[in-house]
């Protein structure tokens, strides 16, 4: 253990970074401060904690994985208490139409902000250590990359960060005299505490995430659960990375990345916008089911991406491991995810085995539960005739990239890979075909701005919910929505870019019986080698009303148990539909964007209605 009291700065730390941790250990005022190495050690150390507080406990039939249990009360991102802070609300978040509630974001005064968590904050640590994060998104030589500090009292955070991030004594060594971003984390619960029967200490009354723009600094108070405590992550390398490249002229973007190469040996490099639970991480380490192709994995939630001198789109994934949805997730329905959980993995909330596996819904059809006794979320004995889920709809797996045998071996290539074109999509049961290609960019803005989708157990929502999802960055915008917008239309000022083509998806389409018109998973490499063949400009498209849709036949379906009838139905652009739709997003325009929303999209927004009202 490195324990220091700060008062004289480690020759390893530089004086801005001194100061920063000694201002909070003033404030929090922990029982000792940690400094994370990085090391093996330092993980096996933690770990062993954690079990002996009973907070996590060890799968014995894996390597190295481990299972938590959270408090009920703090399962998920909780939008409505996560915020940023500007000097005005415009400046986060669009005007609403009167009598409209914003769910652009959420604001708040930071003079305001900084007087509430100086209270919160007060003495939050005693009893417990403060870890010192030192932690780089991206790799360490990368010019895309940023590094950030986060100081936490929650040994959980310090291990999962360390599988997130690059994390280590590394980090301090690049960083030396530069600038960082500045994290706080703290579960709020001094010691001596009440005894928690779920060993999950937080403070959900009091929760609440902050964001700074414009000191770069992240505060977060209350949740341990990860996106609201693991600050590299949404926090910042959304949020407060979203702001970072508007004012460095590059994209922070909740993206999968992935690399798909032919039977030929071409390769293309695809990036993919799906709101959280919506099958990014199933796409990017998709197993094709079309014989000769290949996907490899760059990443599966976020990209950065940057215009090189040549105007490539290089992108880099800024993230070190994979914080995947677990509930789903199968040899069936993504195989790689479930070998990278062999070794190395943290579970939170999914449901254990006596015999020391995990189980969560979707390994029914795998996983023999009749010898074995399954112990759900909440750390009761659990059976299938129960009624009730055994894992949280929101549970996790946190698993080191390398797990992935799949990974590109570009993804740690400090240039970034090249992004060809880039893929937007939900969940929509109705209306919207399998795969349409945007006229041009702005069109291709557009389509990204009126994205929507059902809701997910990401969040706290409740039910199917159809929500509007703008570049599926409704709940990571870090400014203003519609000054986000109007930063991509500004892409098509600079001549030498190369634009990518931008693509629309629809895997979740239901038929007339209610059933998947398409059969997802592996069968989307289908979809993907169409938009391959569209990047490489082949004539397989007709126009319609909503973009560019494949040509009869030109999808290839060979093998798939699929009725013509079905396809043209997967296919249709109703018109009946489209008018409603197009009512829906003007109405979301107008409530939710106001006089912020760039006048390119209401352009875009009257050209497509002119083309549905011409449709027979």
């Amino acid at each position: 253990m490195h324990e220091t009291l700060v008062d004289a700065p480690p020759t390893q730390i530089s004086a801005s970074l001194h100061d920063f941790i000694a201002s909070k250990v003033a404030l929090c005022k922990p029982e000792n401060v940690y400094i994370c190495d990085g090391s093996e050690k330092e993980r096996d150390d933690l770990v062993k904690g954690l079990v002996e507080s009973g907070a996590a406990h060890k799968l014995h039939k894996l390597d190295n994985c481990y299972a938590v249990r959270t408090n009920p009360a703090d399962v998920a991102r909780v939008e409505s208490k996560t915020l940023i802070c500007t000097p005005t609300r415009a400046e986060t978040i669009p005007t609403p139409a009167e009598g409209a509630a914003g769910k652009l974001g959420h604001w708040m005064d930071p003079d305001q902000m900084d007087e509430h968590l100086e209270k919160l904050f007060h003495g939050c640590m005693k009893g417990r250590t403060m870890y010192v994060l030192p932690f780089s998104m991206g790799p360490l030589n990368s010019p895309l990359s940023k590094i950030g500090i986060e100081l936490t009292d929650s040994p959980y955070v310090a291990l999962s960060m360390r599988v997130m991030t690059r994390m280590g004594s590394d980090v301090l060594d690049t960083l030396g005299e530069g600038e960082f971003v500045r994290c706080t984390h703290s579960i709020g619960q001094p010691l001596p505490a009440k005894v928690d029967p779920f060993n999950w200490p937080c403070n959900p009354e009091n929760t609440i995430i902050t964001h700074f723009p414009q000191r770069r600094e992240i505060i977060s108070y209350g949740s341990g659960y990860g996106g609201n405590s693991l600050l590299g992550k949404k926090c910042l390398a959304l949020r407060i990375g979203s702001c970072i490249a508007r004012d460095e002229g590059w994209l922070a973007e909740h993206m999968l990345i992935l690399g798909l190469t032919s039977p030929e040996g071409e390769k293309k490099y695809i990036a993919a916008a799906f709101p959280s639970a919506c099958g990014k991480t199933n796409l990017a380490m998709m197993t094709p089911s079309l014989p000769g192709w290949k996907v490899e994995c760059v990443g599966d939630d976020i990209a950065w991406m940057k215009f090189d001198e040549e105007g490539v789109l290089r992108a880099i994934n800024p993230e070190y491991g994979f914080f995947g949805v677990a509930p789903g997730t199968s040899m069936k329905t993504n195989p790689n995810a479930i070998e990278c959980c062999e070794k190395d993995t943290i579970f939170t909330n999914v449901a254990t085995t006596s015999d020391g596996n995990y189980w969560w819904e979707g390994l029914e059809k795998e996983r023999d539960l009749s010898s074995t006794e399954v112990t759900d979320w909440h750390g009761k004995p659990w059976t299938k005739d129960s009624g009730k889920t055994a894992a949280h709809g929101n549970s996790r797996f946190c698993a080191p990239a390398a797990n992935c045998t799949i990974m590109d071996a570009a993804w740690e290539d400090p240039k970034g890979v090249p992004i060809s074109a880039i893929l937007f999509g939900g969940r929509r049961p109705q209306g919207v075909p399998l795969v349409y290609e945007a006229f041009n960019w702005s069109h291709g803005v557009f389509i990204a701005s009126s994205m929507c989708s059902e809701a997910t157990a990401a969040a706290e929502h409740a039910g199917k919910e159809i929500m509007r999802d703008p570049f599926a960055m409704r709940p990571f915008f870090g400014y203003n929505a519609g000054n986000y917008l109007q930063h991509w239309l500004d892409m098509e000022k600079h001549s030498n870019y190369q634009l990518p083509k931008i693509f629309h998806v629809n895997w979740f389409r239901r038929g007339q019986k209610g059933g998947f018109l398409w059969p997802g998973f592996g069968e989307n490499s289908r979809v993907l080698k169409w938009v391959c063949d569209r990047i490489d400009n082949k004539d397989i498209v007709d126009e319609s009303p909503i973009g560019y849709v494949p040509k009869p036949g030109t999808i290839d379906i060979e093998g798939l148990d699929m009725a013509k009838e079905d396809m043209d139905e997967l296919m249709s652009v109703p018109k009946d539909y489209w008018i409603s739709e197009l009512a829906s997003i003007k109405d979301y325009y107008t409530e939710q964007f106001g006089e912020d929303l760039p006048k390119k999209i209401w352009k875009e927004h009257s050209d497509l209605s002119r083309r549905i009202e011409s449709l027979e």
